[in-house]
């Protein structure tokens, strides 16, 4: 597994869809994911600093996990089949137990962001990556 963290947002002007990009940390290779606009706002927001007066949902899952007295280890962006990314959330429990939930990437992303969580991606997606 490769450590990634945020490079940017952008939107694909061709296609119209909203891309986070990925970059590896302590290197250049990118893991480019086309994601919905309601995550990409939830991320703008966040790494922008913007406190807003009620939870949104990715803080929501955030103050869960901890009122659950656990945390989010780590996500980890793992396969890609026919376009689509798929990610999992590493949780370590309470009592010490790991646990995986499956999750779109771009969630995963915006909850890591708030749970300062890494971002892993498997080698085998960054060989295929590239920035349309």
């Amino acid at each position: 597994m490769v450590k990634m963290e945020l490079f940017r947002i952008r939107i694909d002007d061709k296609r119209r869809d909203q891309l986070i990009i990925l970059r590896e940390k302590n290197g250049s290779r990118v893991l480019p994911i086309v994601i919905g606009v309601h995550e990409a706002d939830a991320i703008r927001l966040k790494i922008s600093g913007v406190e807003l007066p009620r939870p949104l949902t990715h803080d929501l899952l955030r103050n869960t996990i901890r009122e659950l007295e656990a945390e989010l280890e780590m996500v980890v962006i793992h396969k890609l089949r026919q376009g689509t990314f798929f990610a999992k959330l590493i949780l370590r429990t309470g009592d010490g137990r790991s646990k995986e939930v499956d999750a779109r990437p771009s969630d995963g992303i915006a909850l890591a962001l708030r749970a300062e969580a890494p971002i892993f991606a498997e080698e085998s997606l960054l060989e295929l990556s590239t920035v349309p």
